[in-house]
């Protein structure tokens, strides 16, 4: 279910998901609210889940993590309790930056940054190989970033 937005909530929302460090007073001007109501929308929306977490975008690359690999993994079973073992598996390696349980001829894509090809490998062995209810995977490794993010596309009077 939608929350309830209205054009302010969008506001707010568009103007922190380009920089979520802008002052809130910063915020009110660009919105045409004050501080005090900039403050309490805000917290209302982290309350209602809308916003879930602010974090920092830090590049891959100056951190050492210059190589995406997308993999498609096909699982032998979808019983529950193993598809839940094997999403757990994925989403604990600090390496699989998105996780997709989907639907068509692979049940899992997911998105690595890695250092290196070797370091890539290892991770095949633990969570593929290593995995009995990983029947197959496919791995495509991104030549280039175009556009990376998380930012949704909100539009004022869609809410």
């Amino acid at each position: 279910m939608s929350a309830q937005l209205d054009s302010y909530d969008l506001k707010l929302l568009m103007a922190v998901q380009q920089d979520a460090r802008t002052p809130q007073n910063e915020l009110g001007e660009a919105v045409s609210l004050s501080t005090a109501a900039v403050n309490r929308r805000l917290k209302r929306l982290g309350e209602e889940g809308v916003i879930e977490r602010y974090t920092a975008v830090v590049s891959p690359d100056a951190v050492g993590y210059g190589l995406t690999i997308i993999a498609m993994v096909e699982v032998e079973s979808e019983q529950i309790d193993q598809l839940d073992a094997t999403r757990r598996s994925f989403t604990a390696c600090p390496q699989v930056q998105q996780c997709y349980y989907v639907a068509g001829e692979w049940d899992f894509v997911l998105l690595f940054v890695v250092q290196h090809m070797e370091q890539y490998n290892g991770l095949t062995r633990q969570l593929f190989f290593g995995n009995a209810n990983v029947k197959r995977f496919k791995t495509l490794v991104a030549m280039s970033r175009d556009k990376v993010g998380l930012a949704l596309p909100l539009e004022l009077g869609a809410g």
